[in-house]
């Protein structure tokens, strides 16, 4: 699948400092979606799954804890979920999910990470079908044939396993998320390397140097920006 799945987090991760971005932009996630239905984990299968993909970025209990309390505590900031699609230098494609408190801000920020860096802008639709959604799972300590006899066990159908430095790592269709996650639970194993639902490119692209460096840059601009969740593309960055 041309992912190296804890690669690309531990390089995001590391863009920052001190990682005070990622857990602002995951303390939003969680107060989304603790607003958005029961601020339960147990009843709000959104919540669940962000919460799970926030362990996985170490973010510390006090954010999780503040985002949930100012979702109990009946805060009227509101979010707005969008999506921008767009192309890099040489065709490359970008998906952006974004959460916003100010529409026309984020547009227009969006809109300028791409057109400084050789991108731009498409319409809604441009990109998305070259991508499919997926469920991401990875962990440590065991052989993919050991995944896929506790998957088959389990009874849960998944699109492929691989082995990826010193992970295992599932990919399966999204709604599989969950199920995937109590199979492994279900065999004593409650710690993931990654926990996504992501979007993957059907076929990656090879960039020339000078393009490429272009592209990263572009990237780097996008993730930067306040308002901007995920950015997905269909480059291989050689990770």
């Amino acid at each position: 699948m041309g992912r190296k799945w804890n690669n690309i987090k531990e390089k995001k991760a590391s863009k920052d400092a001190n990682t005070s971005r990622i857990y602002a932009k995951f303390g939003v996630e969680i107060y989304v979606a603790a607003r958005r239905g029961e601020p339960n984990p147990e009843s709000n299968q959104a919540l669940k799954f962000v919460l799970e993909r926030a362990k996985t970025y170490n973010v510390p209990k006090h954010i999780i804890d503040r985002a949930i309390e100012k979702a109990k505590g009946g805060s009227e900031e509101s979010y707005s979920e969008l999506r921008y699609e767009g192309f890099g230098p040489n065709g490359s494609m970008v998906i952006v999910d974004a959460l916003t408190n100010n529409v026309n801000r984020t547009a227009s920020d969006v809109r300028a990470a791409f057109g400084k860096n050789g991108g731009n802008m498409g319409v809604s639709g441009s990109v998305a079908y070259m991508f499919d959604e997926t469920a991401v799972i990875g962990v440590e300590g065991k052989s993919s044939d050991d995944v896929l006899e506790l998957l088959m066990e389990a009874d849960v159908d998944v699109r492929d396993i691989l082995e990826e430095d010193d992970s295992v790592i599932v990919y399966a269709e999204p709604e599989q998320f969950h199920a995937v996650q109590e199979a492994f639970k279900s065999a004593g194993i409650t710690e993931f390397t990654v926990a996504e639902r992501t979007m993957l490119a059907q076929n990656e692209v090879t960039l020339p140097e000078d393009a490429q460096a272009k592209f990263e840059k572009m990237i780097d601009a996008l993730e930067d920006l306040e308002d901007v969740q995920r950015v997905y593309h269909n480059v291989d960055l050689g990770e």
